[in-house]
């Protein structure tokens, strides 16, 4: 109650400052303030023109109830509710209730949105109209998103001018924008600043790299059999021509001495032994005990063995090349790579992390570096020892359109682990009274199937166009270079150093 205007400005201020309402909180201001001053201070005020709020007002023996109604059918208006006097009782006016809704529909009034093109979620392509004038065009996911919401609540939108993500939510702060329209990921810290709508994408960072190249030609010999029959191998191969060699000498010093004794010596011995695992064969001519030719049967049992262990193995490995162990987690990432990328807004996320109680956590902070944008950060990670960190859907569509070859395959890869596993949303200002609103018809498009649809089907897209682009390039005679437009294009299959493989 009070009847004092500055009072009531300094209340408008302070209760939006101080959070003091949000839509369920029900706020009634009776004043004698004439009405035509009231309704300059309703339409002034966020609290006033947009939360559940009324005045009542008394003019003689009357006593109005009036309330802002920011859309109607006729636009932005101060409207009288309700009136009561002692012979009338109360009467309302044009079938309103007391504290009415105010969002349920916009009455086609338009709303202010902020957004940055970040695909697939939102998109803008510049085409030419038929008479020739350049018009942007918008697209992805949260747009068709915005879009379907503004039919369901009938409004209109404007999407205001922004240069980077900091304005973006910024606007979104000084409620100058009702919702900034591209998905943010849910930070303790950015709660500080604004809310979230309904959390409806699952965007965890993930992180993308380079994938290994092959083993060079001389490991493609030695992988067949693994470190402990190789060691067990070599250590028999060394003990057993010393065990033979002594037990030969051992049985001549037994013979009695009939002229003069054949000198055996150890290197004919050894590669004898060795001869075996190469297919050869075994002399036992100096073997003239049944101990010697037990030990050199099992010898070449052993070998028969090993050797055909090791050339059904060797034949499975070269027809089928394998690649060298890669990333997979974060614990794997940061032990690999000299340092990780993220665009602009990925500060928030390097922030987070550094006040992390995680080892991992505090360590990939201290290897962030910030990039200009995604195509940079994919660039330098196709190139050097560096992952790039960023929203999973983009990550494939950057992919698919800009590092992936004719035949479908590409020299980069995401991660199976995500970074920081957590749920993404649209940003609003703290306690927007059309978040229950805006919750709802999310859920609905969500519930409904469309937005994993529109998703798959910018990707199926991208890749198409991408497919005949390559084959356009092709047929043009123009090389990858020519076309990568200061991209490194270069395949791990370019590498000089080739596998050892039998297919042609």
């Amino acid at each position: 109650m009070s009847n004092s205007l500055p009072f009531l400005r300094e209340f408008g201020d302070a209760s939006l400052r101080g959070r003091l309402l949000i839509w369920p909180t029900r706020l009634l201001v009776v004043s004698t303030i004439p009405t035509h001053h009231l309704r300059d201070l309703f339409a002034s005020y966020w609290t006033f023109s947009m939360m559940n709020a009324m005045v009542l007002t008394t003019q003689k023996k009357k006593y109005d109830i009036f309330s802002h109604l920011p859309h109607t059918n006729s636009g932005e208006h101060f409207v009288r509710i309700a009136s009561w006097s002692r012979g009338d009782g109360l009467v309302f006016m044009k079938k309103l209730k007391l504290f009415p809704v105010k969002f349920s529909n916009f009455y086609g009034g338009q709303v202010n949105v902020t957004a940055l093109p970040f695909a697939p979620h939102w998109q803008v392509t510049k085409r030419t109209t038929p008479e020739g004038g350049p018009v942007e065009v918008l697209s992805g996911t949260d747009y068709l998103m915005l879009d379907a919401i503004s039919h369901g609540l009938n409004f209109s939108y404007y999407v205001i001018p922004t240069a980077n993500w900091d304005e973006v939510t910024k606007k979104v702060e000084e409620r100058e924008s009702f919702i900034a329209t591209v998905i943010y990921a849910l930070l303790p810290n950015r709660l500080l600043q604004y809310d979230y709508t309904y959390a409806f994408e699952f965007a965890s960072p993930t992180f993308c790299m380079r994938k290994p190249v092959l083993e060079p030609q001389w490991q493609s010999l030695y992988r067949p059999l693994t470190d402990t029959v190789w060691i067990l191998s070599l250590v028999v191969i060394i003990l057993l021509p010393l065990t033979i060699y002594w037990m030969i000498n051992f049985e001549e010093t037994k013979k009695p001495e009939k002229g003069e004794k054949k000198k055996i010596l150890f290197v004919d011995v050894f590669q004898g032994a060795l001869g075996v695992l190469l297919g050869q064969n075994y002399s036992m001519d100096h073997s003239t005990s049944a101990s010697s030719r037990i030990l050199v049967s099992c010898w070449l049992v052993f070998a028969f063995i090993l050797g055909s262990a090791y050339r059904g193995n060797l034949t499975a490995f070269l027809t089928l090349p394998k690649y060298p162990a890669r990333a997979e987690t974060l614990e794997q990432l940061i032990t690999v790579v000299d340092k990780v990328t993220m665009p602009p807004y990925g500060e928030a996320f390097r922030s987070f992390y550094s006040r992390s109680d995680s080892v991992v956590f505090q360590t990939l902070a201290s290897m962030w570096e910030t990039v200009t944008s995604g195509k940079e950060g994919l660039t330098d990670a196709s190139r050097r020892k560096q992952a790039h960190i960023d929203v999973r859907r983009y990550l494939e569509l950057a992919i698919a359109e800009q590092f992936t070859k004719a035949d479908g395959s590409t020299h980069l890869y995401l991660g199976r682990e995500n970074v920081f596993p957590g749920l993404s949303g649209w940003p609003i200002p703290h306690d927007a009274p059309f978040k229950e609103n805006i919750d709802r018809s999310i859920m609905a498009v969500k519930e409904a199937g469309l937005y994993e649809k529109w998703s798959s089907d910018f990707m199926t897209q991208a890749r198409k166009e991408s497919l005949e682009r390559q084959r356009q390039n092709a047929a043009e005679g123009k090389s990858p270079e020519e076309v990568a437009d200061g991209a490194d294009q270069e395949t791990s299959g370019n590498s000089i150093v080739v596998a050892l493989t039998v297919v042609i």
